[in-house]
C-alpha cells in the first residue's frame, strides 16, 4: 500500500535532518544547510534545513526533502518544528526536546505527521583534537494510519583541523517492520574569508554497499 512505501522511503532515502544534536542557536542568529545525494542510477535526493534562534531557550527548524526516482512519483517531506533546551545551559552534557508538525508524500498521496525529538550531546577531546558526539531519538507519528517511523541517530565529529572537520554518522530506523541502518561519513571544510563550509561524504545502508550515495552541501552561519 502507499502507505507503507511513504514511511519506507522516509528511512531509506531521508535517513536524517542534520543529526543537529541538542545545541541551540543564539537569539537572532541562524543555519542553514543545502545538499544532494546521488547514487550510480542517477536516483537524486536533495535537503534544505534551517535553523533560526527565536530566543535563546527556543530554537526554529525547518526541513525540506525531494527525491527523484525512475519508476517513481515525486517523493517529499516537509517538517516544521522547535527545539528547547533541557537543564542548565552551562551543563558539559547538553539535552533538548523538539516537537514538529510535517508531511510526507509520494505522487498525489499526502501524510501528515507529528514529529517528536529528544537529543544529548557533549563536547569530547581526543588526543589533542576537539570534537562532539550526539545522540538523537526522533519519532514521526503518521496522523492518517497511526503508524509511525522511530529513529537513533548518532553522530561523532572531529575538528581535524582549524578549517576542517571530520563526522561519522549512523541513522538507524525501524517502521512498518523493517529496521535499516545508513553509514554516513563526511569531511567538512570551511574556506578562508568566507561564511560558506562545504560537505563532501558518503551515505551507505549498511549491508547494501553497492546501492552507496555521494553527498555534497553547503553549510552557512548568520
Amino acid at each position: 500500500m502507499i502507505y507503507r512505501f511513504i514511511l519506507t522511503v522516509f528511512i531509506l532515502v531521508f535517513p536524517q535532518h542534520l543529526a543537529a544534536g541538542p545545541w541551540l542557536r543564539d537569539k537572532g542568529s541562524s543555519f542553514t544547510a543545502v545538499s544532494i545525494a546521488g547514487n550510480y542510477a542517477l536516483e537524486t535526493a536533495n535537503q534544505t534545513y534551517l535553523e533560526y534562534g527565536l530566543s535563546d531557550t527556543t530554537t526554529l527548524i525547518g526541513d525540506v526533502g525531494m527525491a527523484r526516482f525512475h519508476y517513481i512519483p515525486n517523493t517529499g517531506y516537509a517538517t516544521f518544528s522547535i527545539r528547547r533546551a533541557l537543564g542548565p545551559k552551562e551543563a558539559a552534557s547538553k539535552w533538548a526536546y523538539e516537537l514538529g508538525l510535517g508531511a510526507g508524500w509520494v505522487g498525489e498521496e499526502i501524510l501528515p505527521h507529528v514529529r517528536t525529538a529528544l537529543s544529548w550531546g557533549r563536547g569530547i577531546t581526543l588526543g589533542e583534537k576537539s570534537g562532539w558526539m550526539t545522540v538523537e531519538g526522533t519519532v514521526l507519528w503518521d496522523v492518517t494510519y497511526a503508524l509511525h517511523v522511530a529513529k537513533v541517530d548518532t553522530t561523532l565529529g572531529l575538528n581535524a583541523t582549524e578549517k576542517t572537520k571530520a563526522m561519522v554518522q549512523i541513522f538507524s530506523a525501524h517502521a512498518v517492520g523493517e529496521t535499516i541502518a545508513t553509514l554516513a561519513p563526511s569531511v567538512v571544510y570551511s574556506p578562508a574569508n568566507t561564511k560558506f563550509s562545504i560537505q563532501l561524504g558518503a551515505e551507505s545502508q549498511i549491508g547494501q554497499w553497492d546501492n552507496t550515495a555521494v553527498k555534497i552541501g553547503i553549510w552557512r552561519e548568520f
